[in-house]
This record gives C-alpha cells, sequence and structure tokens, in this order.
C-alpha cells in the first residue's frame, strides 16, 4: 500500500520519525507518543494539510513523500462504526488513548483510521517503535504546490 505525506522541505528529513506528534498532540495521539499521519492519497494528504494553513497564505516550501507498506505487513482497521458519534470533534480524549493504546500494544506497524476531513477516505497511522517500520520503503520528497485559487 502506498501512503502519502505532506510537510516543509525543511522537515522531509524527519517526516517519517513521529517527532512531530511526539511534541504536540493529534486526532489520534496525546502529545508524548511517537506516531506517523499518513494518508491513502496525496488529495487527501493535502486536504489533511490544508484544514491546517492559513487561508490567506499559500505554502510555496512543501514536498511531498510517498511511502510504501509491503502487502505482507499487518494493517489494523477502526471502523468509523466503532467510534464515538461525535469523533470528528477536535480534542477527541477517547481517540488519544485509542491511538496510544496502539502505538504501546505493537501488534501491527500500521492503522487505517477513518479521515475526519473527508468522509469514506482513509488516513494509515504508522508506529516508528515497530519492529516492521524500517520495511516501510520511503520515497524521495517531491516538490508540491497547493493551486494559488485555494489561497485568497
Amino acid at each position: 500500500m502506498r501512503v502519502f505525506r505532506i510537510c516543509k522541505k525543511k522537515f522531509a528529513q524527519a517526516a517519517f520519525s513521529g517527532e512531530g506528534s511526539r511534541l504536540y498532540a493529534g486526532r489520534w495521539n496525546p502529545a508524548g507518543v511517537s506516531m506517523v499521519y499518513t494518508s491513502a492519497s496525496l488529495a487527501l494528504a493535502s486536504v489533511e494539510l490544508f484544514v491546517h494553513l492559513d487561508p490567506s497564505v499559500a505554502p510555496n516550501d512543501l514536498v511531498s513523500i510517498a511511502a510504501d507498506i509491503p502487502d505482507d505487513l499487518a494493517m489494523e482497521t477502526i471502523a468509523v462504526e466503532s467510534l464515538p458519534r461525535d469523533w470528528r470533534s477536535l480534542n477527541h480524549a477517547s481517540l488519544r488513548k485509542r491511538g496510544a493504546d496502539w502505538i504501546r500494544a505493537g501488534r501491527t506497524v500500521a492503522m487505517r483510521v477513518p479521515s475526519a476531513v473527508v468522509t469514506g477516505e482513509w488516513n494509515v497511522l504508522l508506529n516508528p517503535a515497530h519492529g516492521d517500520f524500517t520495511k516501510i520503503v520511503q520515497q524521495k520528497p517531491l516538490p508540491f504546490r497547493f493551486d494559488d485559487r485555494m489561497f485568497r
């Protein structure tokens, strides 16, 4: 499975380290828990990033990085039906706990989670501490630019 991540060019070398999530809580992790957020498509990765940007300033220093997860690696999936009704709300403690529990259990290197931004799409969380993480092959970072019409 190919997954995608978009970040500032200066952070490309560390994009798959989990350091950002260790420092800052996300939807699926409390601060202090390292995980790598990726998306199942480049388009979803761009929308997932876009919701965090200043809509008046188009960034010009971004790269996209694809990574290939071998098909023989086990991956868990969180079904939308198993989530609380308000799971899309920000700072949902039960989602952070669920992600932290998954990391600590170490059962799989990857877990598919529903996108809160685009209904029906999937993000893929990666556990950088898992023994199989080194089997995930990162591709070379490529320049990424949003269309200027998205920023007015």
